[in-house]
């Protein structure tokens, strides 16, 4: 890697005390949709990861501030619960410190899911599914501090989820106020549906670790074919504590681990997992799709997208949001 941006890396490694002698090689790495990758190898041949959020001053979703806080504290957690991801090196995680904040983190072995999903065969895909649930209840057995972003990015940690969920939601509705992306309902209405379904997150009572982004590009495998293996989760930036139920709907973007996936219930009732869905809980499940429909619909401004992509999050999210409103009346 050469260029403007060597400089500034190289000045972050050092700070985690990575010395540029130590730096073998240096290259950005695609796949974040938020944050800047780096991945560096070292002269000793280890590998790591650096991860640099854009600068406060470019336009994000409320919720965005602070995302490197939850980032390391679902890798100190997963590591609490014995599920393979990234282990935190050098954390300085704070944007209104003197300099740039980041992460560096050990580099895991594999390739995300979705870039291999066709090859795998139906018996090795139903044996991941099922191991990936036994680690998902791994992680929704670890226990938070309170409700919120661990950044309180939305407002503090509170002790009961529903003002919680109330706050991460209202954050992303007065992003839409202020950003004006299209939605298939007006904000009001939206307002409306969402406060009028509330009363099914009073059941939640203990804060729990989310995810919340674990889609297939997320989870990494490794392995010879037939014998793979989910070799870590990764992009735990943000997770929350909040409702087990709440990474449903990141996991059902694609296939609906809920209500279809016999393999991953298999799993995640295996690892100590509720799996038994009744209306309360789907209904909760459709007010957390709800939330992540909104942040889908409602980044793509800030963050700029347009054309094809800007086409894709309109036809297959506009139509979801409606669905999962529905759910909840």
């Amino acid at each position: 890697m050469s260029g403007p941006e060597v400089e500034p890396v190289a000045r972050l490694l050092a700070r985690a005390g990575v010395a540029p002698a130590r730096i073998a090689e240096l290259r950005p790495l695609a796949g974040g949709t938020y944050n800047r990758l780096y991945a560096v190898e070292l002269t000793d041949g280890a590998r790591v990861v650096l991860k640099v959020p854009p600068p406060a001053t470019v336009p994000r979703l409320v919720y965005e501030a602070g995302l490197l806080y939850g980032e390391a504290q679902f890798y100190a957690a997963a590591q609490e619960a014995a599920v393979a991801a990234p282990r935190v090196l050098h954390s300085e995680p704070d944007e209104a410190g003197p300099h740039p904040p980041f992460l560096l983190m050990t580099h895991l072995p594999g390739v995300p899911w979705h870039g291999i999903a066709g090859a795998l065969s139906g018996a090795e895909r139903d044996r991941l599914r099922s191991e990936l649930g036994t680690l998902v209840a791994r992680l929704h057995a670890v226990k938070g501090p309170g409700f919120g972003y661990p950044a309180q990015s939305t407002g503090p940690l509170a002790d009961r989820w529903a003002p919680a969920f109330a706050a991460m939601t209202g954050a992303v509705l007065d992003d839409a106020e202020r950003y004006r992306p299209w939605l298939p309902r007006e904000v009001p209405e939206l307002r409306a549906a969402l406060a009028a379904a509330a009363p099914a997150l009073d059941e939640v009572t203990v804060p729990a670790l989310v995810h919340f982004d674990l889609w297939p590009g997320n989870v990494l495998l490794d392995g010879p074919a037939g014998g793979r293996v989910i070799s870590g989760l990764i992009d735990g930036e943000r997770m929350f504590w909040g409702d087990p139920l709440a990474d449903f709907a990141s996991m059902s973007l694609f296939a609906d681990a809920a209500e279809s996936d016999a393999a991953f219930l298999a799993g995640y009732g295996a690892g100590g997992g509720r799996t038994g869905f009744d209306d309360a809980a789907l209904r909760r499940i459709a007010l957390y799709r709800c939330y992540l429909y909104l942040i889908m619909l409602v980044e793509v401004v800030p963050r700029g997208y347009g054309g094809e992509h800007l086409t894709w999050v309109r036809e297959f999210v506009g139509p979801r949001l409606e669905t999962a409103l529905d759910a909840l009346c």
